[in-house]
């Protein structure tokens, strides 16, 4: 069994008995997506919610419209079938303190918050269930994902252990 590494604006696709894990989800989103009839997992580790906002960037891993297709892409590739992907999601925390207070109208530098909302409008977008998630708030995760058990980790500096 090896452990891959999913880094930031990156995204892996893995078969039992592999794990998939990424670390020091801030305002970052993890996406685990699992085909449980064939035990194809991936993960994605994205940064932006909108590939608008940075249109020469050609990074399609950074984004959250264009990392969550092309994970699917490979993930029907390796066998899964879309009807039957389930996501589990975790992060997009407000790591920083503005200024003045976090102002709710101001969203510019509300990126986790962003970041989930756009994660959810592509899952929906696309007919994929979300069936856990642990997002928001205002710390960091790092996030294991288990291609058997289908189960998500998250471990968060002075919080519990979660397994969803």
């Amino acid at each position: 069994m090896s452990q891959l590494v999913v880094g930031i604006s990156d995204l892996k696709v893995a078969l039992p008995p592999d794990t998939l894990i990424t670390y020091a989800l801030g305002s970052c989103v993890g996406i685990c997506l699992l085909d449980p009839a064939v035990h194809v997992s991936g993960l994605s580790h994205i940064m932006l919610p909108d590939s608008k906002m940075s249109p020469n960037d050609r990074n399609v891993m950074k984004f959250a419209d264009s990392a969550i297709p092309e994970l699917l892409r490979q993930m029907e590739m390796k066998g899964a079938n879309r009807s039957r992907i389930k996501a589990k999601i975790a992060g997009g925390a407000q790591m920083f303190e503005l200024a003045g207070g976090n102002n709710p109208n101001n969203t510019t530098w509300q990126i986790g918050q962003r970041n989930v909302a756009a994660v959810e409008a592509c899952l929906r977008a696309l007919r994929i269930p979300i069936v856990a998630k642990d997002v928001l708030l205002n710390f960091g995760r790092t996030v294991s994902f288990d291609a058997v058990t289908g189960i998500m980790t998250v471990k968060a500096l002075n919080k519990s252990v979660k397994e969803l």
